[in-house]
């Protein structure tokens, strides 16, 4: 289930023509970078690019997540050869799946929790 949630989400971000209106943290990059890594092994480029679907990151705010992510054990790293030269790619690790399907459990929570209030279903209760 997760990874279909997942792939409907990245699925959409391929279509948005803009990034989005609204700030990106942190945690949530790191959520989209291991979507991303799930669906198959990337580098950095196409990770950041694929992130600036929805967000205005710089490659030096990319990286040092990457780093995080990698020294946490969530994803390892490799060198392939591209056009004559090394290239870096992300691979996500068992550790890095389950803490995945964490922050898509805390993604759905939230995201119904903002619908909830947008939709107008949810409302502190006034004592």
């Amino acid at each position: 289930m997760c990874k279909i949630i997942i792939y409907n989400f990245y699925t959409y971000l391929k279509t948005k023509e803009h990034t989005m209106y609204f700030p990106t943290s942190s945690i949530l990059i790191e959520f989209l970078i291991l979507a991303i890594i799930d669906r198959e092994d990337s580098y950095g480029y196409e990770i950041s690019q694929t992130i600036k679907l929805v967000a205005n990151i710089k490659e030096s705010t990319l990286y040092p997540i990457l780093k995080k992510l990698e020294k946490a054990g969530y994803m390892t790293t490799y060198s392939q050869a591209y056009q004559g030269r090394k290239r870096k790619y992300y691979s996500i690790t068992q550790e890095g799946k389950n803490h995945l399907q964490f922050l898509n459990e805390e993604w759905l929570t939230y995201k119904e929790t903002l619908d909830g209030i947008v939709e107008g279903r949810l409302r502190h209760d006034k004592d």
